[in-house]
C-alpha cells in the first residue's frame, strides 16, 4: 500500500524529481549509449563478418562484456574523464562499453551464417561485395543483430539505474534517495519503475524485430499478393 501510494501521489508525477522527467533521464541514458554503441559496434562487426576475418575476436567480445563488472566501469569512467560528477558522459561511456559485446557478436555470427550459397548466387548476378552484403548479407542476418539489439538495450537500461550512485539522474534516484532516507516504498517503486520499463522497452524491440523479420515480411508480402489476386478474380 505505501509503494502504491507513493505512485499514485500526484506530488511525484511532476518537477524535476518526478517520474516523468526520470524516466526520461533513464531512456536519455540507455538511448545515448545504444546509438554509440550501435554505431561503433555494427558496422564493424558487419565488415568483419563479409570478410570472414576476426572470428575469435568477434565471438569472445561477448565471454569480455559479460566478465566487465558495470558498477567498477562506472566508478572508474567517473574518475578518469573529465567532469565526471557533473556531466552524463562517463556513465554513457560506461554503458557504451557494456552494450557493444552483444551487438559485435551477435552481427558476425548472422553474417557468418548466412547460407553460401545464396552469397554465391548474388555474385554469379554481378552484385559487387558491397551490394552483396546490403541487400543479401544484412537482410538475412537481421533477426539475430536484433536479438543482439535487445540483449544489448535491456542490459544497458538495467545498469543505467547505477549511474544514480554516481550523482546522475534516471530511475535509480528513487532507488538510491530510498535508501538514503530509509524510505522503503521509494525504493521498491523505484525498482518496479525499472523493471516495467525494461519490460516495455524489450517488448517494443521485440515487435520492431519481428516486423523487420525477412520471413515476416515475405509472408506478408505473400497473403497480400493472395488477396489482390482473389479480388481481381
Amino acid at each position: 500500500m505505501n509503494v502504491l501510494d507513493f505512485l499514485t501521489d500526484g506530488s511525484h508525477w511532476h518537477g524535476t524529481d518526478g517520474i516523468p522527467h526520470r524516466v526520461l533521464e533513464q531512456l536519455y541514458l540507455t538511448g545515448m549509449s545504444m546509438l554509440i554503441a550501435v554505431l561503433l559496434a555494427v558496422p564493424l562487426a558487419l565488415t568483419l563478418g563479409h570478410l570472414g576475418r576476426g572470428g575469435f575476436i568477434a565471438v569472445n567480445t561477448s565471454n569480455i562484456g559479460r566478465a566487465m563488472p558495470s558498477l567498477a566501469l562506472l566508478g572508474i569512467f567517473s574518475q578518469v574523464l573529465p567532469r565526471g560528477y557533473d556531466s552524463a558522459w562517463p556513465s554513457i561511456a560506461a554503458l557504451v562499453a557494456l552494450g557493444v559485446p552483444p551487438l559485435v557478436t551477435n552481427t558476425y555470427v548472422g553474417v557468418r551464417e548466412v547460407d553460401k550459397d545464396v552469397v554465391e548466387a548474388a555474385r554469379g548476378m554481378g552484385l559487387s561485395a558491397g551490394q552483396v552484403l546490403r541487400r543479401v548479407e544484412l537482410p538475412l542476418a537481421l533477426p539475430l543483430i536484433m536479438a543482439g539489439l535487445r540483449t544489448s538495450t535491456t542490459n544497458v537500461l538495467a545498469t543505467a539505474t547505477l549511474a544514480a550512485l554516481f550523482a546522475q539522474g534516471g530511475l535509480g534516484r528513487f532507488i538510491v534517495d530510498g535508501q538514503a532516507t530509509s524510505d522503503e516504498a521509494q525504493m521498491f517503486a523505484g525498482a518496479l519503475l525499472v523493471a516495467a520499463l525494461a519490460l516495455l522497452v524489450d517488448a517494443l524491440l521485440a515487435l520492431a524485430a519481428r516486423r523487420v523479420s525477412p520471413l515476416v515480411r515475405s509472408r506478408r508480402l505473400t497473403r497480400r499478393q493472395a488477396a489482390e489476386l482473389t479480388f481481381s478474380a
